[in-house]
């Protein structure tokens, strides 16, 4: 077979390979460009469809079910749904999770990592409702990957006014926790937002902002803070260096703010989600249960009458 033929089928070999995607195409990585209006897309029970009923004055939400938590440390029984949270005349997916026992409970607004609302924190929402709690997990990255703080907080201040209005939650015991991006917003908003009444951000980025978008570092606003927040952290996280939560966690302390900080040697960014779910490593385990019990020490707090009947 003389060169001609020979570079004849070598073409008709990957003309044939590239159409059947075999062939690395060399933009096969780059993030393909965000609509500018993209219609939001609820994960779960339709969010805006079917027999919706109002909950509160800002939401639409599917039917509720009631399911066994298989997650939850207590097996009870809790109501999942899915919601649209209406922030900015735009509307939110967002998850949700209560005890399915009539009852006036704490809630947490959750928020999410850069990576999404991945079934692992579907599965954390489900356990802390197991656990007593009334859970809203807005999907903040809905119509932006990377969305500025104003409208994440604005998000936030919505989601508050939705667990505000629902029958099972007591207002006055409010708290918010975030992941990555998510703990980044958690030290930003708790204190800016009066209605939390504690927080905990896990592996998050205080000395994150100064841009157009993010304007301002969370450890910026230390004096604001007024609220105890538990900074939970590994000390091999890339993204988010263990010695700008130590720097952190000597401005709260050198302003006199409550803090409670918990380490966990040798963990990387993002140990409690691996591959989109919720780790079962002892670590992930203890690290739920720090949160659980930060939240009911000042959540659930009581204050004892020890006098004598």
């Amino acid at each position: 077979m003389n060169r001609t033929k020979l570079l004849i089928v070598f073409l008709f070999l990957v003309s044939f390979l590239g159409a059947t995607g075999c062939v690395e195409s060399s933009d096969s990585d780059e993030v393909p460009e965000e609509p500018v209006d993209p219609e939001p897309i609820p994960d779960g029970p339709e969010a805006d469809g079917g027999d919706g009923i109002e909950i509160g004055g800002n939401a639409l939400a599917s039917e509720s079910r009631t399911v066994n938590s298989e997650t939850a440390e207590d097996p009870s029984q809790i109501r999942t749904l899915t919601v649209n949270i209406t922030s900015e005349e735009q509307d939110y997916p967002a998850y949700t999770a209560a005890p399915a026992a009539e009852g006036n409970y704490s809630a947490v607004v959750l928020l999410h990592s850069f990576n999404g609302l991945e079934p692992g924190y579907r599965d954390m929402v489900d356990r802390m409702a197991g656990d007593g709690f009334v859970v809203v997990a807005p999907q903040w990255q809905t119509y932006s990957r990377s969305p500025p703080d104003s409208e994440v907080e604005a998000l936030v201040r919505n989601s508050v006014t939705y667990l505000e209005n629902r029958d099972d939650v007591d207002p006055e015991k409010l708290g918010l926790t975030g992941f990555c991006a998510g703990g980044r917003y958690t030290m930003l908003f708790l204190p800016q937002i009066e209605e939390f009444e504690s927080g905990v951000a896990w592996y998050g980025f205080p000395y994150s902002g100064g841009t157009d978008t993010q304007p301002d570092e969370p450890a910026s606003l230390i004096d604001q803070m007024e609220d105890p927040i538990l900074v939970i952290h590994g000390t091999r996280d890339e993204p988010s260096s263990i010695s700008d939560i130590y720097k952190y966690a000597g401005e709260l302390d050198a302003a006199d703010k409550y803090f409670e900080l918990k380490v966990y040697q040798g963990e990387p960014h993002g140990f409690m989600i691996e591959e989109g779910e919720l780790s079962e490593s002892f670590v992930a385990q203890d690290a739920y249960e720090e949160m659980v019990d930060f939240f009911d020490r000042t959540l659930n707090y009581r204050i004892l009458d020890n006098s004598s009947e």
